[in-house]
């Protein structure tokens, strides 16, 4: 059957009689060895014919049988027992009353049936009767909850989103008990038909950063959606920039918290991923954990995290262009040090450079890929055994080793791991500019690299406020947070909102 002729077969009413609906069936569904089509009969002498259809793969047997009772309970209650029903009470029973069991609905399309089917539910169809029941019974084994492993705690919530949507959508409605939460439920195009939702707090959110995001969704319809990542593309600024403009988490309490700064949240069935936007480049230093320990910690703890974005960018790239272009800015006796470990290098800096970061980001590529009992061994293990070796072939000085091994672990110490995919990209082209111009080479990288995050405004606003434009009375949440005494006020709930209402106004 070709595409044309099946779109016609499912667009139409079902028809009266049993087996018309059922060779329809059988075509649509030609090769599915996993649905299951159960006869059965009921009613006076049993000449009400009637089957079940659904995936024995998406349901479970004891959904089944407790369907039987539920629609059996129904029958005896309104007809007596249900070896007396006729077919004019049954259906009047039903087209009257509607649907009373719990998780059932009627309907008379063939497209509905088809769409119930492929979500779980276990379909009734009665001869002579132009309607279908419809229960819900999905039973697909998903993960529990548990703490997610990418954003682990040592004080804080250990919940961690899942596949499941209804799951990760009650996670956020247990946090937030308000009728100004909103959610809003979609469904993606293509063959997938994913269901999605996005959810603000009415209160909260920007209007127009809303409307925004609503026109940029507005194709969602017509694409497949697999992962939340697939919208990613959709309400970023610049596809192409190495800086994520929103923010990832598989964790309850943070999405709650964004959703309190006026952000909108997004959620996929499928994945335990949630994004939150727009993302502020502030962001991508701050954890969950900041505002479960002392202000004190907190604050240290963050300015660790941006001191190490700046190795991770920077450090490879200063020690090329201090080496080849600025050797009377380094101390003559770390001078001297440098000078004597790289006696016999057969490479100048910037090659040695390259291929040691090379070799870093293959091992780290392969521990990633490799399964984790045996992914951790292989890179820490291999960086080991490649670093000595190096060394002891000529081929890197041991300050290089150093320098590459700074830059690894300066770039593991930030809690957005998509931050850290866009310092390996950025951090090859400042070594090619340290290796050409020098300090000022450098220099130029980092003023395109701040002009670039100046003019990214995902979803209409700053990427870099309140820093740019400068804003020093939104600062409470910046470098170091502020005490919850203050950042727990209703009025700083909301200061985000009031933040990107006033760039909108710009």
């Amino acid at each position: 059957m070709n595409a044309t002729s099946l779109s016609m077969d499912i667009d139409q009413n079902l028809s009266e009689s049993i087996l018309d609906n059922l060779n329809i069936m059988d075509q649509i569904f030609e090769g599915a060895n996993d649905l299951v089509i159960q006869e059965w009969r009921f009613g006076m002498d049993f000449s009400i014919s009637a089957c079940s259809i659904y995936f024995k793969t998406l349901t479970q047997e004891y959904e089944t049988n407790y369907l039987k009772r539920a629609l059996q309970d129904l029958l005896k209650y309104e007809n007596e027992p249900a070896t007396d029903v006729t077919l004019e009470a049954f259906t009047s029973f039903y087209e009257n009353h509607g649907v009373s069991t719990k998780n059932a609905v009627l309907f008379d399309r063939l497209d509905d049936v088809i769409t119930h089917i492929l979500n779980g539910h276990i379909i009734i169809l009665i001869d002579q009767w132009n309607k279908a029941l419809a229960f819900d019974a999905f039973a697909v084994e998903t993960r529990t909850v548990a703490e997610p492993v990418s954003e682990s705690v040592v004080q804080g919530p250990r919940e961690g989103s899942v596949e499941d949507l209804q799951t990760n959508v009650g996670l956020i409605r247990k946090r937030l008990r308000t009728s100004d939460l909103k959610m809003t439920y979609l469904v993606g195009g293509g063959e997938s038909k994913t269901n999605l939702v996005y959810g603000y707090l009415d209160s909260r959110v920007s209007k127009p950063l809303l409307n925004d995001f609503r026109e940029r969704i507005s194709c969602i319809p017509e694409l497949e959606i697999l992962e939340t990542s697939y919208i990613e593309e959709l309400v970023e600024d610049n596809i192409y920039s190495p800086f994520p403009q929103v923010r990832f988490t598989e964790r309850p309490d943070v999405a709650v918290a964004g959703l309190l700064e006026g952000k909108i949240l997004v959620m996929v069935d499928g994945t335990g991923t949630m994004m939150l936007c727009p993302g502020l480049f502030i962001e991508l230093f701050q954890s969950s954990e900041d505002y479960y320990q002392r202000t004190v910690l907190s604050g240290l703890i963050r300015l660790l995290r941006i001191f190490a974005f700046f190795i991770a960018l920077l450090l490879p790239s200063m020690y090329i262009a201090l080496t080849t272009f600025h050797p009377e800015l380094i101390p003559t006796i770390l001078l001297l040090a440098i000078v004597d470990a790289r006696e016999g290098i057969p490479f100048p800096a910037f090659v040695e450079a390259f291929l040691m970061e090379f070799f870093f980001e293959l091992l780290r590529e392969a521990g990633i890929r490799l399964p984790r009992p045996v992914g951790s061994a292989v890179s820490i293990v291999g960086a080991l055994v490649i670093g000595e070796a190096a060394i002891a072939a000529g081929i890197a000085s041991p300050s290089m080793v150093i320098i590459v091994s700074l830059t690894g672990i300066a770039s593991f110490a930030i809690p957005q791991y998509s931050v850290a995919i866009g310092l390996r990209v950025l951090r090859f082209p400042l070594m090619i500019l340290a290796a050409w111009l020098g300090g000022y080479g450098l220099m130029l990288g980092l003023l395109l690299i701040l002009l670039h995050l100046c003019r990214l405004r995902p979803l209409g606003q700053y990427y870099m406020s309140p820093l740019a434009p400068l804003n020093l009375s939104e600062w409470r949440d910046v470098f170091v947070r502020a005490p919850l005494r203050q950042l727990m006020r209703k009025s700083r709930a909301g200061t985000l909102g009031k933040t990107l209402q006033r760039n909108d106004k710009r």
